[in-house]
């Protein structure tokens, strides 16, 4: 075999070896953050401990750590993994349906289901808010951006319902959202702290008041 063939199989064994080792170093941190998360959801963002989270998956602290430099970098996974999570399942099917009323309705339908989901194992968005809100720093920044968004979306759907003429013309978007917003997080305060049982539907009955508010005659 020439000296040239055999030095391209070696690279690209080489090669292969490399891709092989990303690809298992990939599938190791996403098991990483899968747990993480889990634990993050019912303990808060601040009982995620390197030292905790290796004892659960049976890895070493240092393994842990070669897949994330610091505490507050795994913390950061987390959030980002969590809202990819929440777009993927609210946001991303809601798009499926028309622009107007049928959009928006579909968005808090799905942000229902899965707040109520949550009920019993927890929210980052709401644990995180109470935990970093007055912390500054990239937690508290990863947080804000990825609550902002989603508002951001909820807001343009019913901006959106109001051109298309499903809803009032004298709709204000903003205090829109702002109640919608309000019930569900009323929903995580009733149902899972003060443990009232009919909380789903209060929220669920109140935010389709709000709807029915502001829906046009023609709608």
């Amino acid at each position: 075999m020439a000296l040239a063939s055999v030095v391209n199989i070696a690279s690209t064994s080489t090669a292969q070896a490399g891709i092989l080792a990303q690809s298992k170093g990939a599938m190791t941190k996403a098991v990483i953050v899968d747990q993480a998360l889990k634990i993050a959801s019912s303990q808060g963002l601040e009982g995620l401990t390197v030292g905790h989270l290796a004892e659960v998956l049976a890895m070493s602290k240092s393994g842990v750590f070669s897949h994330f430099g610091s505490r507050e970098e795994l913390q950061l996974a987390v959030v980002r993994e969590y809202y990819r999570r929440f777009e993927a399942r609210v946001f991303q099917p809601a798009l499926q349906e028309p622009r107007g009323l049928a959009r928006l309705q579909k968005m808090i339908n799905l942000w229902m289901q899965t707040s109520i989901q949550e009920l019993s194992a927890g929210c980052i968005f709401i644990s995180g808010a109470v935990e970093f809100d007055d912390r500054p720093g990239p937690v508290r920044d990863e947080l804000v951006r990825s609550v902002q968004t989603w508002r951001a979306a909820l807001k343009r759907a019913i901006e959106q319902a109001v051109e298309v003429g499903d809803l009032k013309t004298d709709c204000a978007p903003d205090a829109m959202l702002f109640q919608i917003y309000s019930y569900v997080q009323g929903l995580h305060h009733d149902a899972r702290f003060l443990q009232i049982s009919r909380s789903v539907d209060i929220a669920t009955q109140s935010i389709q008041q709000i709807i029915d508010q502001n829906r046009s005659p023609r709608a």
